[in-house]
């Protein structure tokens, strides 16, 4: 029997703020940099590769994840992550104004993927050992929803400041590295300060999580209930099949996420639409939040009312009409904005649709068992995260070998998989249960 869970705040006080920041964080490290180092001069192949080699430390984030049953709470860990973050960000801006700057940024940059990722473990273990089953499809959309607010606000609102502060102006020549790397500085500054409020904001909102009666009491004790987790996770039915649907249902997606920003900022003689920074940031932050926050509110209903099984293939086609949109904007490369602005909210918005459908499926159907939060981590490291590194490590020299036209055209048929994987995807679970007690 289930023991009876603690009180705590009202969801809607911690689950927005809490995945807003992981968000933030993930997309700082995994995609800003991307942006970060093509401002600063560095080709597409290199920037590519680079910001998808910080993505490891998310992959294997499960590793470790054992040490937080050792000391303190859940909640103790995910509010020390983010007076850490404080830190790191504080660094990184500081780095950025060195002659030799990308060696210590790119230091601090896997510090704080390490950081983030354990902020992750922790605000995940938050999240469902708080809230029963139905609570946590009832919350779903807004984790999801919240979780990409985080990056659309960097690689929007930020990004567009970054343009200002550079000194950007329509028409001109793009500013000299050395004024990106002050703005990027003062941008990274205001990422400082928004994790040392979410440090405090949460430091009176966030549950503290629940730990169960066989919880690890030694580094040997908590080694031993890795490899118990380690295991029990492959021994679970179809594992292997369920991995694979989430490794390959973003995979198409996950070819275009360090490309297109690139897309948008390589002129027109590279095949890009040429715009720059301010243009870029403007496209993010107001159309693409607007749409995507739409698509996730309105792909959570769906699965709300009609269930996952049924709606999973629809949420896939939804998470690759992005490929279709960026396929027409390569070949047509058109100059007006309302067009280009217009093309964007499609694909925000079907982004946001889509990604709702794989978080569900690694919740009720991958996560369940007696090692709820670790299985949770090893789906989203070996799934989502293993899929972003691999097909961004590869995508930019890609893109650079064969153009802009023809990489979209391979990101298209990219597409074939992930469809073909969701239609295997297996039900094991049935969602309605209580879930069991984790560690």
């Amino acid at each position: 029997m289930n023991p009876a869970k603690p009180a705590y705040k009202h969801p809607l006080l911690w689950v927005p703020t809490s995945y807003f920041t992981m968000g933030m964080v993930y997309i700082t490290v995994v995609t800003a940099s991307n942006i970060l180092f093509k401002n600063l001069g560095m080709d597409n192949g290199r920037s590519a590769l680079y910001s998808s080699l910080l993505g490891f430390t998310f992959t294997f984030k499960p590793l470790w994840s054992p040490v937080l049953e050792l000391f303190k709470s859940k909640k103790w860990w995910v509010i020390l992550m983010q007076v850490l973050l404080t830190g790191a960000f504080g660094f990184m801006a500081a780095a950025l104004h060195l002659q030799n700057w990308f060696i210590p940024v790119f230091a601090i940059m896997i510090l704080t993927s390490i950081l983030g990722a354990t902020q992750d473990i922790g605000t995940d273990g938050v999240y469902i050992t708080t809230l029963d089953s139905r609570d946590q499809a009832k919350f779903t959309g807004v984790q999801s929803a919240s979780w990409n607010l985080g990056p659309l606000l960097v690689t929007g609102p930020f990004v567009l400041l970054v343009g200002i502060l550079a000194g950007e102006k329509k028409g001109m020549p793009s500013p000299h590295p050395g004024e990106y790397a002050h703005a990027w500085s003062l941008m990274l500054g205001g990422l400082a300060v928004i994790a040392g409020l979410m440090a405090i904001w949460h430091r009176f909102v966030l549950p503290e999580g629940t730990k169960v009666e066989n919880a690890p009491k030694s580094f040997k004790d908590g080694m031993r209930t890795f490899g118990d987790a380690f295991l029990t996770f492959f021994q679970k039915k179809d594992i292997w099949m369920m991995l694979a649907f989430a490794f390959f249902y973003r995979s198409a997606y996950a070819m275009l996420e360090k490309i297109a920003p690139l897309f948008l900022l390589d002129g027109r003689d590279k095949g890009g639409l040429g715009l720059n920074n301010t243009m870029m940031g403007t496209l993010n932050g107001v159309v693409g939040t607007s749409a995507f926050l739409l698509g996730s509110i309105v792909g959570g209903w769906i699965v709300s009312r009609i269930g996952l099984k049924r709606t999973l293939i629809f949420l896939c086609f939804a998470l690759n009409v992005p490929n279709i949109t960026l396929l027409y904007l390569g070949v047509t490369q058109p100059t007006n904005l309302v067009l280009i602005g217009s093309v964007f909210f499609i694909e925000k918005f079907f982004w946001g649709l889509g990604c709702v459908g794989l978080m569900i499926y690694m919740m009720q159907q991958m996560a369940p068992g007696p090692y709820r939060t670790a299985h949770y981590a090893f789906s989203t490291g070996l799934g989502f995260n293993l899929c972003g590194v691999v097909m961004g490590s590869i995508s930019g020299f890609l893109q650079v070998r064969m153009g802009y036209k023809t990489y979209f055209i391979l990101a298209l048929a990219a597409a074939i998989p992930s469809i073909l994987f969701t239609f295997l995807a297996p039900f094991n679970q049935k969602t309605s249960e209580e879930p069991e007690e984790t560690v």
